[in-house]
């Protein structure tokens, strides 16, 4: 969900001092002894958020170790338990202490994620021994957080009093219900909800963050992060809303093809769950329309400019075609459309599919509704267009 510029400048300004405040936090231990074998094991995970986690084993045995080998499921949504495989590096001994290092700049985690783990271990008689499975949270324990929980969302958050909580809570309801009454679309498990005490902090909780980033899903993890002070509670409401709705679309349009919605439909439906449009993308819609400079739903189904004027356009249009679909087929053929999309469709084939047209003849329709012509194309519009993605 995008800022205003004032608020990308004083990103820009923090962003280097949130990465000093990374520090290691915790060390859990886990113990486990094989029956079956000689082999004893020990180990413990230890957490630098938002850079690495640790996995550290010793290992005894009567001869030499001389094998170890972490196993790790990350709890996400998926078709299938994947089961990855760290591998310790050591000298063979009878007794081993070794780890294996999970760097997050090259597969990174939000915040609050799970994974369970265990240790399997041999030794040079061929005998075998494995921890007993255990989990651990990729927690920022930065912060002290608080939390409250009305299902299906959990609002974790540490800057401000438990009212600031409660009116992000109540807004997060309001969000559900309006997306279940006009779309038909329902959550499906709990989401968690982390809200940073700024955008500053939002950003020193991840490694890559975008510049402009106010809030963000972690699509298949139910997690959400957004940066809210207690002086911008307006905006968190609205933050929190959009990005529910990010959530709620990422579960139930999930399919095995690794196909999304086009950007217009995905972010059309977060800004629509908003239950109003932002006021800069309103703007940047009525300033659109009045110089014909209007971008093709067609170059709105890639990832939007990076240019915030064009940025702002793309918001308000996608969350005027997706109110225009609502509001003009009903709640039926939404349910529809994201049921198609749910099955891997292409953009245009799912349009086809439900309301009988694509993605050019939806262009069109819409235009007639707010009272432009399709008749001819702008030179701009052309030059936006090629220039949206």
């Amino acid at each position: 969900m995008r800022r205003s510029k004032s608020q990308v400048t004083r990103i820009l300004v923090c962003i280097l001092l949130t990465v000093l405040a990374i520090v290691p936090f915790a060390v859990t231990t886990r113990f486990s002894a094989s029956a079956a074998s000689d082999i004893t094991l020990n180990s413990s995970v230890q957490i630098s958020f938002p850079t690495s986690m640790t996995f550290k084993v010793s290992a005894q045995s009567d001869v030499n170790i001389v094998q170890l080998r972490l196993h790790y499921i990350v709890d996400r949504q998926n078709y299938a338990n994947v089961t990855s495989e760290g591998w310790a590096q050591f000298d063979p001994a009878t007794s081993v202490n070794a780890q294996w290092l999970w760097d997050m700049r090259k597969s990174s985690l939000p915040p609050g994620s799970q994974v369970e783990y265990w240790w399997t271990a041999e030794d040079a008689a061929g005998k075998s021994a494995e921890t007993n499975h255990s989990t651990v949270s990729f927690d920022d324990n930065r912060y002290n957080w608080q939390s409250i929980t009305t299902e299906p969302v959990t609002l974790l958050w540490y800057n401000g009093a438990s009212s600031f909580a409660d009116t992000l809570m109540t807004a997060a309801q309001q969000g559900l219900q309006r997306i279940e009454n006009d779309t038909g679309s329902t959550p499906q498990g709990h989401a968690r909800i982390y809200i940073y005490a700024s955008t500053q902090d939002l950003q020193g909780a991840q490694l890559f963050p975008q510049q402009w980033e106010g809030g963000v899903t972690f699509q298949g993890f139910n997690i959400i992060a957004i940066g809210v002070s207690p002086s911008e509670l307006a905006w968190g409401q609205r933050a929190v809303r959009h990005e529910l709705t990010h959530w709620i679309m990422g579960q139930i349009t999930f399919n095995d093809y690794g196909a999304g919605l086009p950007t217009w439909l995905e972010e059309g439906l977060a800004t629509y769950g908003e239950g109003s449009l932002s006021p800069d993308y309103q703007a940047a819609l009525n300033s659109a329309i009045k110089n014909h400079q209007l971008i093709s739903i067609r170059s709105l189904s890639s990832p939007f400019s990076a240019i915030p004027e064009q940025a702002y356009i793309s918001y308000g249009e996608s969350n005027s075609i997706v109110t225009f679909l609502i509001q003009t087929y009903g709640k039926v053929k939404m349910v529809q459309l994201l049921n198609v999309f749910h099955q891997g469709s292409g953009y245009d084939e799912a349009l086809k599919q439900v309301y009988g047209f694509d993605q050019d003849g939806l262009d069109a329709l819409w235009r007639q509704s707010i009272g432009i012509s399709t008749a001819s194309t702008t030179q701009r519009e052309l030059e936006l267009a090629a220039t949206a993605g």
